[in-house]
């Protein structure tokens, strides 16, 4: 990348060049002016060492807003969505490059819904951001700033409610988790073991020190597939550095990837709950086709996050 990549549910970039504390407080200010009301927010990060230093900058940029921060620390993008409802923030900061390498971080905004901001909010931020936009308080309204004790203990309850708990313990898995020192083992590890699964933990030290690429891709993962065969593993999951994407590998270190992955999902979905199905412009067709075989309608939208959730919404899909 050539230049600081700004888009309407988040910015990503070189740190150092690109990417600096005074990049995260310009564009922060714009999040907090372009937000309808003051409350709390939620801050947190997928690991990164760059990220504990933009943290903090971001928590005291928000404070100076006027904001209560509310601090996750370390925790993928997933749960933050669940903590702004639980917490029912007005909005929060996942600071995070995805899959990209060490040397990027980013940060993706939140809306009061729990989900990233949509296009048309997202672009008032991008506007703010262009503009200088600030709102500044005085002293006496300066926010507080508070830590979460557990903040992955609601995600973790509504996970374990969704699935049948004693099947999977009398089953007795043994399954590798590689979050590849991302945030994902957190959440993860705390979720197998609740479910009675021997876990062999790869990369759990939520540090960035990326131990393969962190794309979740099959060439990225030959080391592991290998581990899941070495270690008699029924399942390998392997997540990327924010945890918000999961490729699996089968019992005999099979790669079965994401797309495979989504399709397996869907079709799980389709089985117990049918309806509308939402996919991008660069989904898969397998998505389509079992749509097509359970006789509901699938639309496809632009790329992007917010575009897709926007159109679940609309067509009231169930995957």
């Amino acid at each position: 990348m050539s230049e600081l990549i700004i888009s309407v549910s988040g910015l990503r970039g070189l740190i150092g060049s690109q990417l600096t504390p005074a990049t995260v407080v310009r564009y922060l200010s714009a999040f907090a002016s372009a937000l309808p009301e003051r409350g709390g927010v939620i801050v947190a990060r997928d690991g990164r060492g760059s990220g504990r230093a933009l943290a903090m900058t971001a928590a005291a940029t928000l404070a100076a807003h006027g904001f209560r921060v509310l601090e996750a620390d370390v925790a993928a993008t997933p749960t933050v969505g669940r903590l702004v409802r639980e917490h029912r923030a007005v909005g929060a900061i996942q600071i995070s490059a995805s899959h990209n390498p060490i040397q990027y971080n980013g940060i993706k905004l939140f809306g009061p819904e729990g989900r990233v901001l949509p296009a048309e909010a997202g672009e008032r931020v991008r506007q703010a951001y262009l503009a200088q936009q600030t709102g500044w308080v005085e002293a006496e309204e300066y926010g507080a700033i508070e830590a979460l004790s557990d903040p992955h203990a609601d995600h973790l309850a509504s996970l374990l409610e969704l699935v049948d708990r004693s099947a999977i313990a009398a089953a007795k898995f043994r399954v590798l988790l590689d979050s590849n020192r991302g945030a994902g083992g957190l959440l993860g590890r705390r979720l197998l073991e609740a479910l009675g699964v021997e876990v062999v933990a790869v990369g759990q030290t939520p540090d960035g020190r990326f131990e393969h690429p962190p794309e979740p891709l099959e060439e990225n993962l030959q080391g592991i597939a290998e581990q899941v065969r070495k270690h008699g593993c029924q399942l390998g999951l392997c997540q990327d550095p924010d945890a918000d994407r999961l490729a699996v590998i089968d019992e005999q270190g099979r790669y079965i990837g994401e797309e495979c992955t989504l399709a397996l999902c869907l079709l799980h979905v389709l089985k117990h709950r049918p309806g509308p199905v939402v996919i991008n412009c660069a989904t898969s067709s397998m998505a389509e086709r079992l749509a097509e075989s359970a006789g509901v309608p699938c639309y496809r939208s632009s790329v992007g996050e917010a575009n897709v959730v926007d159109m679940m919404i609309a067509q009231r899909a169930a995957f």
